[in-house]
């Protein structure tokens, strides 16, 4: 990826066949990293409530929450397509989507994702008069979804309605779509009847496609999803970093002769004389 990622840099890569990478992120540190690894799509999902402010769940991240993380990602982002999450609650009526919308991309958004399908049509909509463009997110939600399943769509009632949410959502207008726990037959039929790319997390290999959630991948979490794949184990390095400096610490081998600064020996004796 050597220039600026837009939507219309999705659809060619759809049409030429060429995978996208997206990866979520949530601070400036992490975008600068993910900036240089030529990610396509940084995206500031509103996992950032589990995975760095210590909620329950993706219901508790506010807008304020988004706007803030938001804002810090933006600042390392210079290539790669910045998407924010619509959180839970923020897009209840057209007229809210488009509000809240138009505050993520105040805050640095080039475009916004939000859950569900024929029932957000609405919502959609309003974003896209706003000139916003949208991804949508279809299969399992997790800011509305209810019941121990680990994947949705594995029943031919679910499927069709899958599709046809994934199907209206692209009649709609959105750039993408984010297909998650859906099964990988299901999303091979999905991303060959749409126009737009299909994002997977979860939903096998034929998808346009793939993203996953930045903690995860680096082994910060010890997540019990199937379909997250391990790159580090960060959390054992961090551990082991921390333990160290602890224990040099206490022993006073921390700070070491080369980390001091200095001062002449005649401008110490002029503070003393000072003193």
């Amino acid at each position: 990826m050597g220039s600026r990622v837009t939507p219309d840099t999705l659809s060619a890569m759809k049409r030429r066949g060429e995978p996208i990478a997206m990866l979520t992120c949530y601070d400036y540190p992490t975008a600068l990293q993910q900036e240089a690894a030529d990610v396509d799509i940084i995206f500031i999902g509103d996992s950032v409530g589990i995975n760095v402010l210590g909620y329950e769940g993706p219901q508790q991240v506010t807008m304020e929450d988004m706007i803030h993380h938001t804002r810090a990602v933006r600042r390392g982002v210079e290539k790669a397509l910045l998407v924010s999450d619509m959180p839970y609650g923020s897009y209840a009526t057209p007229d809210q989507a488009a509000q809240n919308a138009l505050q993520l991309v105040e805050a640095g958004a080039e475009a916004v994702k939000l859950e569900g399908g024929l029932e957000v049509l609405g919502c959609v909509a309003a974003i896209l008069a706003q000139g916003i463009p949208v991804i949508g997110h279809v299969g399992h939600t997790p800011q509305s979804r209810e019941g121990g399943r680990a994947v949705f769509g594995d029943r031919a009632d679910e499927a069709l309605a899958v599709f046809e949410s994934a199907r209206a959502l692209t009649d709609a207008g959105i750039i993408a779509i984010v297909l998650e726990c859906i099964p990988e037959r299901v999303a091979g039929i999905i991303t060959k009847a749409l126009s737009v790319p299909t994002i997977g997390i979860g939903s096998g290999r034929t998808c346009d496609g793939q993203v996953l959630v930045a903690p995860d991948m680096l082994g910060w979490n010890r997540t019990p999803y199937r379909f997250v794949k391990s790159y580090a184990d960060l959390a054992a390095v961090t551990r082991k970093a921390f333990s160290d400096y602890v224990a040099d610490v206490k022993t006073r081998q921390f700070p070491s002769d080369e980390h001091r600064f200095r001062i002449k020996g005649e401008e110490l004796q002029k503070f003393k004389d000072l003193l």
